[in-house]
């Protein structure tokens, strides 16, 4: 356990917090957890995080829990593992998942956690992770799509002191760079994660000066107490006392012909508090789709969920921890064994989202999501000279408010990388960025259609990809369609068509090669037949349906959209009598006969059900 150093030895008092003084503390961090995201754009290198943004900051209390963050962390967690001091002007780093119990998810995320001190004691804790865009290993990128172990994924760092009382650590920087395929990337991405930090940690001490460091504890006290006693009411509300609720989902496969890994995901209230258990999961995967999800993690997506859907006002903090119990069974997906590989987690990160979507929306069927683009899939191409990590887009799901927006992020904060960006620094043309018509799921609200982005190579080059739902399909609600599946392709120069799996590395292209890189759409929410005609005309107009996609919608257009009226409610009342009660979840085909099509439908072999390793 690390052993934190304070020249201050009398504790500081909590004192009241009037609410003006409050909500100038909570905003002046909400700008700093932002001004924090701006100094490493500024900086950073890698287009993965200096145009797609792809890192997490966070402030924290003195005793590591977050205040304010884009991703929880478990701060805790890393000084339990920490054997040794912590001292004014220390920066620790690691990029081991388990060396902090799951805070960062594979070796590509570095994060750097550092004290904030004031008058010699630590006020709060300033922390920020990144992915770098390669950290060694086997193949360029580090994501090998076939590993079995964290140690074929590129140099894994131990929690250790970049920095010690300000001065850097020169001979542990260079072993780390040295590791690296672009280590002047990789040390302009961690100078501006440690640059961000650092100026949080300016404007934590800006706000002690201004109103004293007991008032500024104090007041994240009050935040994280506030958001403790909204959830409490939250919960209460939306769950009755013993219920049980479950809801389950698939990864389609792990990269080395096994799957789809069963998901399952439980709550239960008792009184104040509700336990999430993961009991019934897959066994942890042969390959590196694997995700070591902190118990604190799975609290802060809960609350990410629940506040969002239910009362977006709550500040998201690690303040309502205390009522959520979680449970994750050791050697599953969830919380795999040492040493197993980890570097393709962002599916399981993502589909936790469709898990609570619809474990929550059994409850609230006016609240619930469809499943959506629940991923980050990842498209790499490396050759002589040049490294590229970048990440897709897709469907967004319909949702009780409107329609999925069409080709977009996960992460809401996530941007696209520039397409003049791409042809300016690669060696590659974007034929193609659009999106996919029919591909997001009929519904009185659609779900967003997913994309087909068309890589011409210019260089000689492999290429990788880290992508899912080939196989199941992202359902729809209330009588929403499920959206259409991902698909990967190369047109070879050459001639002929060459299939890809959704995961794969060291393809090999030449120049004149394209790929189609086809995300996969979100499910529709409500009703097909429900939905304007109006509407999806003008949709056909636009491109984001045809003509024949607009029948799954009771609608009888031309192709430039023009609505057939008396066609359309003739339709309409033909598909009405032909069938039954709206299912609340439409998951597609079972899976013993989508696993049956597997390769007609898809050109793929069908996967191999997992078992235990």
């Amino acid at each position: 356990m690390a052993q934190i150093i304070e020249t201050a030895t009398e504790p500081l008092a909590r004192v009241a917090v009037d609410p003006v003084t409050l909500d100038i503390v909570e905003n002046a961090l909400r700008n700093a957890r932002h001004e924090m995201d701006e100094v490493l754009f500024r900086t950073a290198l890698s287009p993965g995080i200096r145009e797609q943004h792809d890192e997490f900051p966070l402030i924290g209390d003195p005793s590591g829990r977050m205040v304010v963050g884009q991703f929880g962390l478990s701060i805790p967690a890393l000084l339990d593992r920490y054997d040794g001091t912590i001292e004014e002007g220390d920066v620790l780093l690691t990029s081991d998942p388990y060396s902090c119990d799951g805070a960062i998810s594979h070796a590509n995320d570095w994060l750097v956690v550092m004290p904030i001190y004031v008058d010699g004691r630590v006020v709060g804790w300033a922390s920020m992770f990144g992915h770098m865009s390669d950290v060694g290993g086997k193949t360029a990128c580090s994501m090998p799509t076939d590993a079995r172990t964290i140690f074929e994924e590129g140099v894994v760092i131990p929690p250790v002191k970049l920095y010690a009382k300000g001065v850097l650590n020169e001979d542990v920087l260079r072993v780390i760079l040295n590791q690296v395929r672009q280590p002047d990337w990789n040390r302009a991405d961690l100078n501006g994660i440690v640059a961000a930090c650092r100026t949080a940690s300016r404007r934590i001490q800006e706000l002690c000066a201004r109103f004293g460091a007991e008032t500024y504890t104090s007041a994240l006290e009050a935040l994280l107490k506030r958001n403790y006693d909204a959830m409490k009411v939250l919960l209460t509300t939306l769950f009755e006392d013993g219920e049980t609720l479950t809801f389950s989902d698939y990864i389609c496969d792990d990269g080395r012909g096994n799957g789809p890994y069963k998901l399952v995901l439980s709550l239960t209230r008792t009184g104040e508090k509700v336990l999430l258990d993961f009991t019934g999961s897959a066994p942890q995967a042969e390959g590196p789709i694997n995700y070591y999800i902190n118990e604190n993690l799975a609290r802060m997506f809960f609350g990410i969920y629940l506040i969002t859907v239910a009362d977006p006002q709550i500040l998201w903090n690690d303040g309502f921890y205390p009522l959520v119990d979680v449970h994750i069974p050791e050697g599953s997906f969830w919380k795999p064994r040492y040493p197993a590989a980890l570097n393709g987690r962002n599916h399981g990160i993502g589909r936790i989202f469709d898990l609570f979507g619809g474990l929550l929306g059994q409850k609230t069927p006016d609240l619930l999501n469809a499943a959506g683009f629940s991923s980050s899939p990842h498209f790499m191409y490396a050759g002589d000279g040049f490294q590229l990590y970048s990440i897709g887009f897709g469907g967004i799901p319909g949702r009780p408010i409107g329609d999925g927006p069409d080709g977009h992020s996960l992460w809401p904060s996530f941007t696209n990388i520039p397409c003049e960006f791409l042809e300016s620094y690669y060696p590659l043309r974007i034929e193609r960025w659009e999106t996919v018509a029919d591909t997001g799921g009929a519904g009185l609200h659609r779900g967003g259609n997913g994309v087909d982005v068309a890589y011409r190579f210019l260089e000689p080059g492999t290429i990788a990809i880290h992508d899912d739902r080939w196989l199941t399909y992202p359902w729809g609600v209330n009588g929403g369609e499920p959206g259409a599946r991902g698909r990967k392709w190369i047109e070879r120069a050459g001639g002929g068509t060459e299939i890809l799996p959704s995961k794969v590395h060291d393809v090999e292209v030449r120049p004149g090669d394209v790929l189609h890189f086809v995300t996969w759409g979100g499910g529709g929410w409500g009703d097909p037949l429900a939905r304007d005609p109006g509407l999806v005309g003008l949709e056909v107009r636009r491109g984001l349906v045809t003509a024949e996609g607009a029948r799954r919608y009771g609608v009888v257009c031309a192709e430039d959209g023009a609505v057939d009226e008396a066609a359309t409610a003739a339709l309409r009342e033909r598909l009405r009598s032909g069938r039954g009660e709206l299912p609340v979840f439409d998951m597609g085909p079972p899976l013993d006969e989508i696993l049956a099509r597997c390769e007609e439908e898809t050109g793929l072999p069908a996967p191999t059900p997992p078992v235990r390793v």
